[in-house]
């Protein structure tokens, strides 16, 4: 219905069992720009993102009874989150899926930086090195990586949450209670 498009965010972090929450609608990432971004078709409650065309990279197909999906692979579905964290429920519930990623898939944790390089979207290199360094230290060559590539300007951990502090190695602004460690 919304081709091209995939499955992503938290549906897909479902999918591949990144995270035990339950959402109530199906995140779909389209090149089309609906004007009714969250349609209730046959009893499914929709959530449409708009995305570039460049942007369908790291999918993979499922069959879903008779019908085949695309979805993004589990690194393809963080780097997504990163460049919005409200594709996961807020910055809190994609720092758990992170960790799960890269304790449970390690071979997917790698091909983290190589997706963020391909969307090129600054904001992913200030979370996820921010987000490393904090849960994740022993990520030495990725975190590396996020640094290398770090851009101009500032971001928020989290769009929608009151940022206060600047890291400024990330530059990105944290909310004084992001600045912990996340619990395991």
């Amino acid at each position: 219905m919304f081709e091209p498009c995939y499955i992503g965010g938290w549906s897909a972090a479902e999918h591949w069992g990144l995270t035990e929450q339950i959402f109530s609608s199906l995140c779909v990432m389209t090149t089309t720009r609906p004007r009714n971004r969250k349609p209730l078709l046959r009893r499914t409650k929709f959530d449409l993102h708009t995305v570039p065309a460049t942007h369908l990279i790291g999918l993979k197909t499922v069959w879903r009874g008779g019908t085949r999906v695309r979805l993004s692979d589990p690194a393809r579905t963080l780097i997504d989150m990163m460049a919005d964290p409200a594709l996961g429920g807020g910055i809190r519930h994609v720092a758990e899926m992170l960790a799960s990623l890269l304790h449970d898939q390690p071979k997917e944790g790698a091909k983290l930086a190589d997706y963020a390089a391909k969307l090129g979207i600054g904001a992913v290199y200030k979370r996820l090195g921010f987000l490393l360094q904090r849960d994740h230290p022993d990520q030495i060559a990725l975190i590396a990586a996020c640094q290398a590539n770090l851009s101009a300007g500032y971001a928020k951990l989290d769009p929608s949450l009151p940022a206060d502090r600047l890291i400024t190695v990330w530059r990105v602004w944290v909310p004084t209670n992001e600045l912990r460690k996340a619990k395991p």
